[in-house]
């Protein structure tokens, strides 16, 4: 049995309580706050477990030589070893915001390991240091209380997901880190190779062909926290290299892996975050998202559905609402029940004015009163006609009635949008509830109108839901594939589908989609070998951590739940990466830079 050396932690910062009481401990830990009066010395010793009151007394029997006049000296962040007696606090000192408040230590001697320096900012549990001043001091900056919390619930959350893959006969593979340039969308990050001149490895955006290839060889069910890179711009919910939960089964439909999510993600919010998530999670049709919502990212933690007015607009007096309907467009409103007298007249022209900003020509609206309709279309709703209306529209006295009239695609943008911003300004998006939906059927392919094509959707190992399906140049808009979206609170968390196992299918969507047999061979050749040689009906689904951990916690972005996360121009300003390297090693790869030095 290993000797512990008379420095080290009996207990943690957190853990004790009157249960130890009068017994001897030894903590471990960095100077939170440090307090002199007089003979009494006060000292908070955090560790990322919590916070113990430690109490050095000059007259304290028992307390080594030289103990007191050495304590006197440390400071804020000194890493140090605290040997004492545990005793109760009195009553009235006692701190219940602290899970040791009811305790604290009689020290008898402390151990200093270092000495720190005055740090660049002061490590509270609320920030006050600007965001940049932190991620160059990210190590500073994680033992805040917030953050090594997030630290801590995302690795519960990432080990109970491991746990429940386990139990359902998942096995953990990993795949290759350097593997092959595809063009999967986003741009590669490229590592040269030295003993390949020339040549380049990319690191992995998905492990999409290697987890189907798992599956032509038949290891059936795999999985694996992936870590995958993608070179784009960024935003608060992006980051050049990032982790997600990376799934594949065989021998599935749809309801296969979307039960199997499901439950998975049920059980790893309850184990990581202590989140209850109602079940059965809804699952909408793509287009029934999008009539009802605007987007095929709904957000259910409340209702405000798009309501479709076009055969009421139809023979409406209100030129607006009845010329767009004879230019082939809609008319859709939102009802936000008891929000009337919520929205002055400014309000609603900055509703107005956000609408313009997504492409609408204009919003209609009007408050429901017990007298009738107020606001710009009350003139062309009166009596019968209002009645009519509000019925239509569900809406009572009190409500806000709001519309938009234009062609489809700017209708459903335009209000999902506005649904949402309302949502928001009346409290209606709890950060604390949690809403999960399937959104199933997605459009096979997209339109690009930068590069005047199409291209496809979700990605181009999608099924059709025909499979039957020859000609990809006719109705190309209305063919569906058997993609899937996993949503969580407006967030689309993950993106899966099941998957072309058919070498002659895969080879068809690859050609309509300009990929020459040529550049097939050279960016898929082993995929479509491998199909030669037996691939069975599969399925899977990719979900973004970092991004699932970030809601669960009520966080803006996903910085606060990576632990060394990079700037939105993609810079470490801890690691100052990336960095230039020496002429000797670009010599070594054969490789030469054509950027401009500075200066």
């Amino acid at each position: 049995m290993k000797q512990r050396a008379p420095w080290q932690r009996t207990h943690t910062c957190g853990e004790l309580s009157l249960a130890q009481k009068d017994r001897d401990v030894v903590l471990n830990g960095w100077i939170e706050n440090h307090r002199h009066h007089g003979q009494l010395i006060f000292l908070d010793l955090r560790d990322r477990y919590g916070v113990t009151q430690i109490v050095v007394d000059q007259e304290a029997k028992g307390l080594a030589a030289g103990t007191f006049d050495t304590v006197r000296r440390l400071g804020a962040e000194d890493v140090i070893a605290v040997h004492g007696r545990v005793r109760a606090r009195d009553a009235d000192k006692q701190n219940k915001n602290r899970s040791t408040g009811e305790i604290e230590v009689l020290a008898t001697a402390v151990t200093v390991f270092t000495e720190a320096e005055t740090p660049p900012f002061e490590i509270l549990d609320k920030a006050e240091a600007n965001e940049e001043l932190r991620m160059q001091y990210r190590y500073l900056d994680l033992r805040r209380r917030p953050l090594q919390e997030a630290m801590a619930k995302r690795a519960r959350f990432v080990t109970a997901i491991r746990n429940y893959m386990a139990e359902h006969r998942f096995l953990d593979l990993e795949t290759p880190i350097l593997t092959k340039s595809t063009p999967e969308g986003a741009r590669d990050y490229l590592v040269p190779s030295r003993v390949h001149p020339g040549k380049f490895y990319a690191l992995p955006q998905s492990p999409q062909i290697f987890k189907q290839l798992c599956m032509v060889a038949g290891l059936d069910r795999y999985y694996q926290i992936a870590r995958c890179f993608r070179d784009e711009d960024l935003r608060a919910d992006r980051q050049p290299e990032f982790t997600q939960i990376d799934l594949e089964m065989s021998f599935v439909e749809e309801h296969d892996v979307l039960d199997l999510v499901e439950g998975m993600v049920v059980h790893g919010m309850r184990e990581g975050f202590g989140i209850e998530l109602p079940q059965p999670f809804p699952r909408f049709d793509f287009e029934e998202a999008m009539e009802t919502y605007g987007c095929d990212k709904p957000d259910l933690r409340f209702e405000m559905k798009l309501i479709d007015c076009t055969e009421l607009a139809r023979r409406s007096s209100f030129k607006v609402f009845a010329g767009a309907v004879e230019l082939g467009g809609i008319v859709k409103g939102i009802c936000a029940k008891g929000a009337a007298e919520k929205f002055s007249r400014k309000g609603i022209d900055e509703l107005t004015a956000f609408v313009a900003g997504l492409g609408a020509k204009g919003l209609a609206w009007a408050k429901v009163t017990a007298a009738g309709l107020e606001g710009s279309i009350a003139k062309f709703y009166e009596g019968d006609k209002a009645k009519e209306l509000c019925a239509h529209m569900a809406a009572a006295p009190g409500d806000l009635l709001l519309f938009v009239a234009d062609q489809k695609r700017v209708v459903h943008k335009a209000l999902g949008d506005l649904r949402l911003k309302v949502g928001g300004q009346l409290g209606l998006r709890d950060p604390k509830q949690f809403r999960c939906c399937w959104v199933l059927n997605f459009p096979m392919f997209e339109w690009n109108d930068e590069k005047q094509r199409w291209q496809f959707a979700h990605n181009p190992f999608s099924a059709p839901v025909d499979w039957s399906v020859q000609d990809f140049t006719r109705d190309t808009a209305q063919i569906r594939s058997r993609a899937y979206d996993f949503v969580m609170n407006g967030w689309e968390l993950g993106s899966g589908s099941i998957r072309i196992h058919r070498p002659a299918l895969q080879a068809k969507v690859f050609e309509f989609l300009g990929i020459s047999p040529e550049q097939q061979r050279a960016n898929f050749g082993f995929l479509l070998d491998a199909y030669k040689y037996g691939a069975p009906p599969h399925g899977g689904i990719a979900l973004g951590v970092d991004r699932l951990v970030a809601l669960a916690l009520g966080r803006d972005g996903i910085r606060d739940v990576i632990a060394f996360p990079k700037t939105s121009m993609a810079f470490d300003l801890m690691a100052d990466a990336p960095g230039g390297v020496s002429p000797e090693q670009m010599a070594e790869l054969q490789i030469a830079s054509t950027a401009k030095r500075p200066g």
